[in-house]
């Protein structure tokens, strides 16, 4: 993926899910490293506020469309959610205002978690709320895939 190319192949995704991996992995071994320090309440809440403001009213709205498109609203929300930068942005309003801790990790682990293991990145608005496969980027990755083979079997031609 690059300025001109704005997709991933499944290689990349997959890359990008592993980065994402080490991010969690990361977030939850500091956690386990302090866990007796940890305001689990407070954790509960700061892993739940992104599905609950940024998640849950979109999938409402989805299932009640029934196939219909929902409201760019809906998206706004889960990609205002679902930023790094507005969890950073969350989590350093937080430690200025009620201090650091350990709790906070909260964020990056839901992040990051959504990313790594549910593979779910910030939405565009022109694909649906919920995991369906668009026509057009169907159709796109077939033919991306058979210029791909015809590709490779140019290269293989000796000189």
């Amino acid at each position: 993926m690059d300025q001109r190319n704005l997709f991933d192949t499944p290689a990349t995704y997959r890359l990008l899910r592993l980065e994402n991996l080490a991010g969690l992995l990361v977030a939850l071994a500091m956690l386990a490293t302090h866990y007796t320090q940890v305001r689990w309440w407070t954790f509960v809440l700061l892993f739940a506020y992104i599905d609950a403001i940024g998640y849950l009213p979109g999938a409402i709205a989805y299932r009640r469309a029934h196939g219909r498109s929902i409201s760019q609203a809906y998206y706004f929300l889960y990609n205002s959610t679902h930023s790094l930068l507005s969890g950073l942005a969350v989590a350093g309003i937080w430690a200025i205002v009620v201090g650091p801790e350990w709790a906070l990790l909260a964020i990056p682990i839901h992040l990051f978690g959504d990313r790594s293991i549910f593979g779910n990145f910030l939405k565009p608005f022109g694909v649906s709320f919920e995991p369906v496969a668009h026509p057009a980027f169907s159709r796109f990755q077939s033919s991306y895939a058979s210029h791909a083979v015809d590709d490779e079997r140019s290269r293989d031609v000796p000189l």
